[in-house]
């Protein structure tokens, strides 16, 4: 399969807030460009991209799912791969990977509820992985729909530079159509054909006024408009303005805003202009980073097909018959199907059995894999989410993708005994393809622990557990993933010395124990997980520098076991000071084992705290509803940060701990007669409560 040009190709995501309407959209993109026939919907459960029962049956996206279709645009033929991406909180495991190897993205929005939590979460996610992106702001034609709400909520809540490049004509069901700033000329939809009309009179001077403004904005990043527009601000064209646009995209400088409504395909071939004017292709990152997988040094590897081959996976899932399917973005070179790559990770040969490109479950034979592609293979082994794949005589490392920890888990076991090893198995596969779902054993009780991102999370994985492998279980109630951390700093020394017949070990530290400093917990280090700050202050060789790693590797171990009850460090600091050595047993396991016994015996010292996921919380509800919402954050331990009113109803925005959010979203519809609703998302992880801590304590 040859590709004319790179440059016409663009790998976008679709990510916003759960109902926001990705799925819808995506659906309707795809049959506007003839790649469906029928179209599907999320609540008759028949779309493309949300293909899993589980997805089907709540009518939510629970994980991301990749397509494909063309769009021509300016007589160019371009290749676009989609990514519909999961709205839930729970779920967003799913964003991450899918942004880290995209190369734009749609963020979507509800003309009627705005910026909304997740949306939230979505836009941090998109400015770590430097995702250049465009707006557009669905549901137009829903009661309370409000544009310039929305892009002020953008502003405000997202820190972004909203720039309208429509306007929309009317608004809820009065919206007609949109008025296009760069072409300066009106778009509406007549039985769903798009018709180009003349701007109504009564929006000349809005649009006027807005074309000024996107004008001025635009010539801060282009010299041509800029010399234009002191000059004669009538003679910038719309090739002009796009220009100028898309550098601005590409820079993350301005974030250009779409309206419409996807279900009643309002807007959404504009939108595809709109991906293909503005969004980056392969080629836009010249290069791509990695590094060398002996030296460590950094390197570059050119985005072309004539470079050696390196791909990323990033997302590894299971077909309808449970074999695994791995999805994978080629940065370079190209390959065929069969041939074999290198996995620097494992020091593995891999073979690429089967290339496929993907149309949510169905899946096309592919006979070649090339740079820009993002497409599944089969016949991989000893692989996982993150993996870089290259040629062996070429080896790179590209960097991988860092996973939230899981903040809830529960007891699981089968029913039967003959389901045991069914079970342990299909966690296996399912651990393996979702990176935010973990599987561990209680050594004190022996009971099997799954731990996620939610409630939903985990209970649609038991859902799975049944339906899709076959195995029924009994699980237990989910208890939150505390954290531990330490209150201060403490000096310690701590010496090992065992024999064993003629050889032995010993090892001796002094070293400073207690939190990390600020400057480590704002760093690119501490964003990317590393969680132990390792400072070696020693000298005049008392500890040999070959000895160090072990050190360092003997603390490191230490962040999965506080000294409370056991539960995960979030951080801690060692400044290594002094030191003894012996000629003889002074081996790197000596210290490394000192290292854990010192961490064990200081770390009570250092006065550790237990912490416990603060979620934000955001409460929608009618006015006679609001002592209800507020009381029932008061109860579980919640602080109330502000309120918004809304139209009819208002926004309450708080945080409380989600130990006490345990079937809180049912309670909040119960008890408001379903006129409240409460969505959530992960905040930070906060010290609890002495009085609290006492009592988690002793029933650990």
């Amino acid at each position: 399969m040859k590709r004319k040009d790179l440059a016409l190709l663009r790998n976008i995501g679709i990510a916003a807030h759960i109902d926001a309407g990705k799925t819808t959209l995506t659906e309707r993109i795809l049959f506007r460009t003839n790649k469906i026939r029928k179209i599907g919907d999320t609540h008759n459960g028949n779309t493309v991209t949300d293909h899993l029962e589980e997805e089907r049956k709540r009518g939510i996206t629970i994980t991301s799912a990749a397509t494909q279709t063309q769009w021509s645009w300016q007589d160019q033929a371009y290749d676009i791969n989609i990514i519909d991406t999961p709205g839930h909180v729970d779920f967003t495991v799913e964003v991450e990977r899918s942004l880290r190897v995209l190369d734009g993205m749609v963020a979507l929005f509800c003309a009627v509820g705005g910026v909304e939590p997740q949306s939230e979460t979505v836009w941090r996610q998109a400015n770590r992985y430097k995702v250049p992106r465009i707006a557009f702001i669905n549901k137009m034609d829903l009661a309370g729909a409000d544009f310039f709400r929305a892009v002020q909520q953008i502003r405000d809540l997202l820190k972004a530079n909203p720039l309208p490049l429509q306007l929309p004509i009317g608004e809820g069901a009065d919206f007609e159509g949109v008025i296009d700033l760069i072409q300066n000329q009106a778009y509406t939809w007549i039985d769903g054909v798009q018709t180009v009309i003349d701007i109504p009179n009564t929006y000349l001077e809005d649009a006027a006024k807005y074309r000024a403004q996107l004008i001025e904005t635009l010539a801060e990043y282009d010299e041509q408009v800029l010399e234009l527009f002191f000059e004669d601000a009538e003679q910038i064209t719309a090739q002009d303005l796009q220009k100028a646009l898309r550098q601005a995209v590409l820079a993350g400088a301005v974030l250009p805003v779409f309206c419409g409504s996807a279900y009643h395909y309002k807007g959404t071939a504009l939108l595809l202009d709109a991906v293909c004017a503005y969004l980056a292709s392969p080629l836009d990152n010249a290069t791509v980073q990695g590094t060398d997988p002996e030296t460590k040094e950094a390197i570059e590897r050119a985005t072309s097909v004539e470079a050696p081959f390196a791909a990323l996976v990033f997302k590894i899932a299971l077909d309808d018959q449970n074999r695994q399917l791995y999805f994978m973005r080629a940065y370079s070179g190209q390959l065929e199907r069969g041939a074999t790559v290198w996995n620097p990770r494992t020091k593995r040969k891999e073979r690429l059995s089967g290339l496929y490109l993907m149309n949510g479950a169905e899946r096309h034979s592919l006979k070649t894999v090339q740079a820009g592609d993002i497409i599944a293979v089969t016949g991989l082994k000893k692989v996982q989410t993150g993996d870089t794949l290259c040629t062996m005589d070429a080896a790179i490392l590209l960097e991988s993708i860092q996973f939230p920890e899981p903040v809830i888990g529960m007891a699981i076991e089968a029913q039967s005994n003959a389901d045991l090893n069914k079970l342990g198995i299909a966690l296996a596969k399912i651990a393996n393809e979702d990176p935010s779902f973990i599987v561990k054993v209680n050594s004190d009780t022996g009971q099997t622990i799954i731990n996620g991102m939610g409630e939903l999370h985990l209970e649609v994985i038991v859902n799975r557990l049944a339906s899709d492998f076959g195995v029924a279980c009994n699980v237990g109630r989910p208890e939150v993933t505390y954290k531990e951390a330490l209150g201060q700093t403490v000096d310690f020394q701590h010496r090992l010395r065992k024999q064993n017949g003629g050889n032995g070990l010993f090892a001796d530290i002094s070293f400073e124990l207690g939190p990390v400093d600020e400057e480590f917990r704002e760093s690119e280090a501490y964003e990317q997980g590393k969680r132990l700050q390792f400072v070696d202050a020693t000298s005049n060789g008392v500890i040999a520098k070959t000895l160090i790693p072990a050190i360092r590797k003997g603390f490191e171990s230490m962040l999965e076991h506080g000294s409370l009850a056991q539960y995960k460090m979030e951080s801690f600091k060692v400044r290594l000071v002094d030191g003894k050595m012996h000629e003889r047993d002074s081996v790197p396991a000596a210290f490394e084992l000192c290292a854990q016994e010192a961490f064990r015996l200081a770390a009570p010292l250092a006065k550790p705290t237990l912490l416990e996921p603060i979620m934000d919380v955001q409460i929608h509800c009618t006015e006679e509803h609001i002592g209800t919402a507020i009381s029932s954050v008061n109860r579980r331990r919640g602080l109330v940060k502000n309120m918004e009113t809304e139209q009819d109803y208002t926004i309450i925005n708080a945080q409380i701990p989600l130990a006490e959010l345990f079937g809180y979203a049912s309670y909040i519809n119960t008890a408001t007669r379903g006129r409240a609703t409460a969505n959530m998302s992960f905040a930070r992880y906060e010290a609890v409560p002495e009085q609290v801590a006492q009592s988690l304590l002793v029933s650990v």
